[in-house]
């Protein structure tokens, strides 16, 4: 019989810590989600003009504040972030944490992070080269001491990453891919593999479509991971929810029947997004809780 998969959440950044906001990730906990990630943007969508905090500040915050949950990035990207710095971030909260971060990493989109530093928006093309660089040095950058680094895009000089992560060699990778060169780095420097399915169904796709779509995504993994010398079924399989036309928060019944379903193709973990009023994500809280509790105690 397939697994069924594991239970994560992600809860927005759009809350007061004061305010919510630690109730939030202490209600997470008390739940018993595997992960509970955050994103890390500068802003995103339609909370633009509205309360957004940073990811590491609110991922330290609830490092304190839980006790036995993971903690994570869904996901961070080259838009803003340099590796050099990034990493001695990650090593501190992996510290704070006591081990408990898992960095979800991708190549970033063309949203208002693209440009919030003054540059143009890179092509899809141009984000896959910075990918393709960022991920290995970062890599490298956590899992040695000291690490230098002349490339196209990030250099790092003789930089000090003393006294490494809490998790060895290096906190997890959950790396967010669907095209071949993402793949082949989720592949060779991933303990996870992100998706949100195939963004040409987000507005019109069946179930069936999303489903087999997912499936083909992960079969694809298997072949790059098959290149890589590696067993697919070291990595995780997640499934970031919310950005297809199912609606999988609707009911109980509706949940296991999704979640079965994915875990069927090869999922191994579900996320699903804490409920926030008047967003994408305005979800019934008190079925958001039913569906955490049946699945997580049972």
């Amino acid at each position: 019989m397939t697994p069924f998969p594991r239970l994560s959440t992600v809860i927005l950044p759009v809350r007061r810590w004061q305010e919510g906001g630690r109730d939030q990730w202490s209600r997470a906990e008390e739940l018993g989600f595997h992960t509970a990630y955050t994103y890390d943007h500068l802003s995103w969508r339609s909370f633009r003009d509205k309360p957004w905090f940073g990811a590491v500040p609110t991922l330290t915050a609830a490092a304190v504040s839980t006790e036995r949950m993971r903690l994570g990035t869904l996901v961070t990207s080259p838009n803003f972030r340099h590796p050099v710095p990034l990493a001695k971030d990650l090593i501190a909260l992996d510290d704070i944490s006591g081990g408990r971060i898992t960095l979800g990493i991708g190549a970033g989109g063309d949203g208002f992070d693209a440009t919030a530093m003054g540059q143009e928006a890179w092509t899809a093309k141009e984000r896959a080269d910075r990918f393709g660089e960022f991920v290995p040095l970062l890599d490298r950058l956590l899992s040695e001491p000291t690490t230098s680094h002349a490339g196209r895009y990030y250099s790092a000089e003789a930089t000090r990453n003393i006294p490494g992560c809490v998790q060895r060699p290096r906190i997890r990778f959950a790396v967010a891919a669907t095209g071949p060169r993402g793949m082949r780095l989720a592949a060779r420097h991933g303990q996870a593999w992100v998706s949100t399915g195939d963004p040409k169904l987000f507005a019109t796709g069946t179930h069936e479509q999303c489903l087999d779509a997912v499936g083909g995504q992960v079969a694809r993994l298997a072949e790059a991971c098959r290149a890589e010398g590696r067993d697919v079924d070291e990595l995780d399989k997640v499934l970031l929810t919310g950005f297809t036309t199912e609606t999988p928060v609707r009911s109980l019944e509706a949940f296991v029947d999704f979640a079965g379903s994915y875990a069927a193709v090869g999922i191994t973990e579900i996320v699903l997004h804490w409920p926030v009023p008047d967003s994408l994500f305005d979800y019934d809280m008190a079925v958001f809780e039913e569906i955490a509790t049946a699945v997580l105690s049972g």
